[in-house]
């Protein structure tokens, strides 16, 4: 006979905290109802939020090895019994879902099944079938009072202190599987990679020619960890929001979080602690600079939440933010921004944004799928997309042309010819990102793809070349 631990054992997750996310995700008046449920116990929240939020075993991150374990067992003809702290619904849902358990014991709406609890249940289970001994797996320290009765211990990427504890014990334990290396991880769940977008917030003291301003630079370099901090701390809450659309992709399921390799409860205190450092830099900064730091923020939330699911409003959000970042590097450095460097980003931006949907739904379509969870975007949409997003593209040219043909480019240059140049260099960098989205050869974040992208940054340096002799 073997028990299984449901919770960061066959799952590296933990079913209740996420059901709490799933639930206020879901209906955010709910949460006046916790701690009235809370008052009557853990176990009897538990049962609430069954009632309202329901697992499918295929979007969980089951753990491999223990499922490869368990399948041994089962072929050898020993009964394995699902024992959790989760509650009954859940449990049942899932040990039916994958077809290997025999029974199942979890919380009921009055008891927690969890440490001593659990122990008890599992000795009754064991009398009441005449069972004098018994494997469990299970991972956490709850687990220790029932692997002192355990005549076989397994023990799920155990922390170093539960490692110790079995150590001592009598009884052959049998390691499986090792603790993610949660540096690593915490460190990916804020997504650096995302933060060149907020080099963005140099641009207005570049294209003022305040190059040797150290003063300037200084203030620039700190709106841009303020930014970096606020948007990781958005980019952590959304990853817990979206646990579900997460896993059901097959690239975002290996998220920190939708992978289960950091535990779901670590993203309240890493959003808020992002939050205290990117408060603590603006202190230094102009007081305009925090209200934009603070639009951001909750623009960046409200399209988490809710914007991103609304068709053509999340592309202009998306390129309003990117506008934003250009305008806060200008307070933050006390550099006025031009209409004409608002009107350039808002539709090159946009573009780009359109980009992004248009490389997802590609996907999609490839993959025969009708519509993309947690998105209002079909694959018949792409040649909307396709038109809309060249067309934004191609008018951030024209402006860039009729500023290069203004009086306010004689403020920064001298030479005008050069400037023209770049009109071409955009518009085949412009065309060459669409015609790679066309073939789905972009990746889902043209951000991201152009950073990477050898002829992309060749553009880049030939703009900036020019614009060194114009000036």
């Amino acid at each position: 006979m073997i028990f299984v631990d449901l919770d960061g054992t066959l799952i590296s997750t933990d079913l209740f905290y996420e059901a709490i996310v799933q639930a206020i995700r879901h209906d955010p008046r709910l949460l006046l109802q916790f701690p009235s449920w809370l008052l009557r116990g853990r176990a009897h929240l538990k049962q609430r939020l069954s009632e309202r939020i329901a697992f499918d075993v295929r979007h969980l991150p089951c753990r491999s090895d223990v499922l490869e374990l368990l399948a041994e067992a089962r072929a050898c003809g020993t009964r394995l019994v699902l024992a959790t702290a989760s509650d009954r619904a859940w449990a049942a849902s899932i040990a039916e879902q994958l077809g290997i358990f025999d029974d199942v014991l979890a919380s009921d709406g009055v008891r927690n099944l969890k440490g001593a609890a659990k122990r008890d249940a599992i000795r009754d289970y064991c009398r009441e079938r005449r069972l004098t001994r018994f494997a469990y797996i299970g991972d956490s320290r709850a687990d220790l009072p029932i692997w002192e009765e355990a005549s076989q211990v397994v023990a799920v990427a155990p922390s170093a202190s539960v490692r110790a504890a079995l150590e001592r014990s009598e009884v052959p334990v049998q390691l499986l599987g090792r603790r993610a290396a949660r540096p690593r991880d915490l460190v990916r769940a804020m997504r650096p990679h995302q933060w060149a977008k907020n080099l963005l917030l140099f641009l207005p003291i570049i294209l003022a020619h305040a190059w040797f301003d150290a003063a300037r630079w200084g203030h620039a370099v700190l709106a841009f960890v303020a930014f970096c901090a606020c948007a990781s701390a958005v980019y952590v809450c959304n990853d817990v929001l979206d646990l579900e659309s997460d896993r059901a992709h097959p690239r975002k399921r290996e998220r920190p979080f939708a992978s289960g390799a950091l535990p779901i409860v670590w993203g309240p205190p890493l959003v808020f602690g992002l939050l205290v450092v990117a408060l603590g830099i603006v202190a230094l900064l102009p007081p305009m600079f925090l209200g934009l730091l603070a639009l951001y923020l909750a623009i960046s939330t409200a399209y988490s939440f809710w914007l991103k699911r609304k068709a053509m409003i999340d592309v202009i959000v998306l390129s309003g933010l990117y506008t934003l970042r250009i305008l806060a590097g200008g307070v933050a450095t006390d550099t006025r921004v031009s209409e004409w460097l608002m009107a350039l980003s808002i539709f090159l931006f946009t573009s780009l944004a359109f980009s992004k949907r248009f490389s997802e739904l590609l996907r999609l379509h490839e993959e025969g799928k009708e519509s993309a969870q947690g998105r209002s975007y079909r694959p018949g949409d792409l040649g909307v997309i396709e038109s809309l997003g060249t067309s934004c593209g191609f008018i951030s040219v024209v402006v860039l042309a009729l500023y290069i043909h203004s009086p306010d480019v004689h403020q920064y240059y001298r030479l005008q010819w050069p400037l023209w140049m770049i009109c071409p260099l955009l518009m085949y960098w412009i065309s060459r990102i669409w015609l790679l989205a066309r073939r789905g050869q972009l990746g889902e974040d043209p951000i991201v793809f152009t950073l990477g992208d050898r002829t992309s940054r060749l553009v880049a340096a030939l703009v900036i070349a020019f614009m060194v002799i114009a000036s």
